[in-house]
């Protein structure tokens, strides 16, 4: 398993996503689409990014963090802010993504440097070992892991 595969294997099909749904030539002319098909997103190029490549494009860092939300069990509220200078469609403050004033979203970078780290350098390692580790391996779609206990202490707390 080479370096960073986990990151290259989700950038890949996240890429694969965007290309298929790249707006068509009517959607970036500003023209409608006939029918009644939902209006393509255009997500903005990030202007902040730390920990993952710069060369992403807008929609494959919606896509990870997509990823990360369900493997913490998170929502965007978590990490980012919101800028009540610019208002949405809705009328409610948008998110300043690039904004570093949560320290959820510094943990977030560390734990993202732990878990490249963690697959580049032990579990590429080991041949045949299978998956790499992802924030799902421990968070399991809880934005704090439970502790890990055995089976013998589960068995000690039940007779109590």
């Amino acid at each position: 398993m080479k370096p960073s595969s986990v990151f290259v294997s989700l950038a890949a099909s996240i890429a694969m996503a965007a290309v298929f749904s790249a707006p068509s030539s009517n959607a970036q002319s500003g023209q409608e689409g006939s029918g009644n098909a939902p209006p393509i997103r255009v997500y903005p190029s990030p202007t902040n990014l730390k920990v993952l490549p710069k060369n992403l494009t807008g929609a494959q860092v919606r896509g990870i963090m997509h990823q990360w939300e369900s493997e913490l069990g998170v929502e965007c509220e978590t990490c980012h802010v919101r800028d009540p200078q610019k208002l949405g469609p809705n009328g409610k403050p948008q998110f300043d993504y690039a904004n570093d004033a949560k320290p959820e979203k510094a943990a977030a970078r560390v734990m993202y440097a732990m878990v490249e780290d963690i697959n580049s350098n032990y579990i590429a390692k080991i041949e045949g070992l299978g998956l790499p580790v992802s924030c799902g391996t421990c968070h399991r779609g809880r934005i704090s892991p439970e502790p890990f206990s055995t089976d013998a202490e589960n068995r000690g707390a039940e007779k109590k």
